[in-house]
C-alpha cells in the first residue's frame, strides 16, 4: 500500500472534499482522485460513496481511514526519531573499554555526555581482545585497544604513547635508579595481568626476549589493585607510565623499564568496512578535539591526544 495513497485518501475524508485535500496537498485534483481509485482497486472495495454533495465512509473506508491516520502517525514519529538522531537528540553508542586504560577514555566520555546528554554510552568492559572481536562481529562501534592490531582491518585514532615502568615496594634494591633493564627482573615474583588482556602477551614476550619467565604470584585486570598487591609486598608489577605517576613515592619505587622499552600503545579501533553511526562519528570528533592535557594524569603531557602527535613523529623516525 503506498503511503502517498493513504496520505491523499486521509486527508480527502479529513476536507471532506477532493478539491480541498487537493488545495491542502499542492496537487490537482485529478491526481488525488487517481490515488484513491488506486487505494480502492488495491484493496479490492470502494472506500467512498457520493451521496448528493457529501462523501461517506463505507466500512471498509472508515477502517482505512481510522488506521490511516495511525500509520502516518507512525511515519510521521519515525521521521521525527531518524530526523532526532542525525541531530543527537537521542540514541545510544556501544563502545569497548579496556579494564586497563578505561580511565584514559573519561574525558571524552565526560566531553560526549556534556554535549550530547540524550544519547546512551552503553560501555562493553573488556579486555582489547576482546574488544578487537567485538568490533569484527558487529557487536560494537568503537572500541579502545592496544596497539598493534591489523591496520588492514581497523582504521584507528591513536590516544596514548608510554611505556612501561617497573612498581616495586619503596624498599627495592632499583630505588633512586633513573630505569631498570627488564632482564634485572629475572629472579622477582610478578603481579600480572588477567590472561584475557592483551598486555598480559606483550609483557611475556619481553620476558622471553630478555632471557627468563616471569613467576607470576597473582593476575589482576585493575591497576589500582595491582599496586595495592605491590604495596602489600606480595610482588612487584610493571604498569603504564600514567598508572605510575600519581602513585606514592615514600610508598613505592617507580623507574622506567629499559632493554627492552616496553610500549603501551592506545587508541581508539573501529572497523573500516563497518557503518559508523552518527554518535560513533561525533564521538570521534569530540576524542579528536580534547587538547593533550586532558588525560587522566596531569603530569604527563604526553597523554590522551597528545601522544597521537607523538605517535605521528615515531613514524616519521
Amino acid at each position: 500500500m503506498e503511503l502517498r495513497a493513504l496520505r491523499y485518501f486521509v486527508e480527502v475524508v479529513r476536507q471532506q472534499s477532493f478539491t480541498l485535500a487537493a488545495e491542502s496537498l499542492s496537487v490537482t485534483q485529478p491526481t488525488i482522485s487517481k490515488m484513491v481509485k488506486s487505494l480502492e482497486e488495491e484493496i479490492g472495495t470502494p472506500l467512498l460513496l457520493r451521496e448528493g454533495r457529501q462523501l461517506v465512509l463505507t466500512d471498509a473506508g472508515r477502517i482505512v481511514a481510522q488506521r490511516g491516520q495511525d500509520v502516518l502517525a507512525a511515519h510521521a514519529q519515525l521521521r521525527a526519531e531518524l530526523n532526532d538522531l542525525e541531530s543527537l537528540g537521542r540514541g545510544e553508542l556501544r563502545i569497548g573499554i579496556p579494564p586497563m586504560g578505561g580511565t584514559l577514555f573519561t574525558p571524552a566520555i565526560a566531553a560526549f555526555r556534556q554535549r550530547y546528554p540524550k544519547v546512551e554510552l552503553k560501555l562493553f568492559e573488556h579486555g582489547s581482545r576482546a574488544i578487537e572481536a567485538a568490533l569484527l562481529e558487529g557487536d560494537l562501534e568503537l572500541g579502545a585497544v592496544l596497539l598493534p592490531v591489523d591496520e588492514a582491518v581497523f582504521s584507528l585514532l591513536p590516544v596514548s604513547h608510554h611505556r612501561l615502568w617497573l612498581v616495586a615496594p619503596a624498599t627495592s634494591r632499583w630505588r633512586g635508579a633513573d630505569r631498570v633493564p627488564l632482564a634485572q627482573l629475572a629472579d622477582e615474583s610478578f603481579v600480572f595481568y588477567g590472561e584475557s588482556l592483551a598486555l598480559n602477551d606483550i609483557v611475556m614476550r619481553a620476558c622471553r626476549d630478555a632471557g627468563f619467565t616471569p613467576t607470576i604470584v597473582g593476575r589482576s585486570g585493575h591497576w589500582d589493585f595491582i599496586t595495592a598487591l605491590v604495596g602489600a609486598g606480595v610482588g612487584i608489577a610493571l604498569l603504564p607510565e600514567p598508572y605510575c605517576r600519581p602513585l606514592d613515592p615514600e610508598r613505592y619505587t617507580l623507574v622506567p623499564v629499559v632493554d627492552p622499552v616496553i610500549a603501551w600503545d592506545m587508541a581508539i579501533a573501529w572497523r573500516k568496512d563497518g557503518y559508523l553511526s552518527h554518535a560513533a562519528r561525533a564521538w570521534l570528533d569530540v576524542a579528536r578535539a580534547l587538547p593533550g592535557d586532558e588525560g587522566p594524569s596531569s603530569a604527563s603531557a604526553d597523554l590522551w591526544l597528545g601522544g597521537a602527535r607523538a605517535g605521528a613523529t615515531r613514524k616519521g623516525a
